[in-house]
């Protein structure tokens, strides 16, 4: 099975780009969220990949991140989610965010996500809200490299809490991290910039 691709962007369109390794195009799907942080055509890029096998096909699935190859197995794993469904997941929210949705239980979060209904975000939730806390710290903190939207002023606090409580951090510990990490970069930082910071710090008190 292919589990990596080491070449350059010869095309990307939507949901899907081209890897040519050495001559060889491979054909890759992608979250829209990894697809926007691929580099510009005809630049070098290493992908993870996760293959999958049907009966007429055989299908690459990409992840830039390992948090987000991570996140796409226990996602794949829940009854009634298939590949492309869990790309649509992906594409989203951030793994972080994600993370923080499926532990808290957040259905209505997980809805407005495309293809998403009530009952395969209950599912999701149902099945996930242990098992997302067993991801491992770097490969959450691994897919932090991009930029995204300001989280809101309110509720950041908590979602970073939450996020360092997934990660089998203690209470005290998280509540102070995600305080330094606001006082450091102020409330409005994206959510990604301060859970970084958030995790510098609790694991530099370690």
């Amino acid at each position: 099975m292919i589990a990596a691709l080491n070449g350059r962007v010869a095309e990307k369109s939507l949901g899907e780009a081209v890897i040519d390794v050495q001559g060889v195009g491979y054909r890759v799907a992608f979250s829209n969220l990894a697809l926007g942080r691929l580099p510009p055509e005809g630049e070098g890029v290493q992908v993870r990949v996760r293959t999958v096998v049907r009966e007429d096909a055989l299908d690459l699935y990409g992840f830039l991140t390992r948090g987000e190859e991570e996140m796409f197995l226990l996602l794949t794993s829940v009854s009634g989610v298939g590949p492309k469904l869990a790309l649509n997941v992906l594409s989203g929210l951030e793994v972080p965010e994600l993370a923080v949705a499926l532990g808290r239980g957040e259905v209505s979060r997980l809805t407005k996500i495309h293809g998403v209904g009530k009952k395969t975000a209950e599912r999701l939730v149902l099945e996930l809200k242990e098992k997302v806390k067993e991801l491992h710290l770097e490969a959450v903190a691994s897919s932090l490299g991009g930029a995204s939207a300001p989280a809101p002023a309110s509720g950041a606090k908590s979602d970073l809490v939450s996020a360092l409580l997934n990660l089998g951090y203690k209470g005290p510990q998280a509540e102070k991290a995600a305080d330094l990490a606001s006082e450091r970069l102020g409330p409005e930082a994206p959510f990604q910039q301060l859970f970084r910071e958030a995790l510098k710090s609790v694991r530099s008190s370690a």
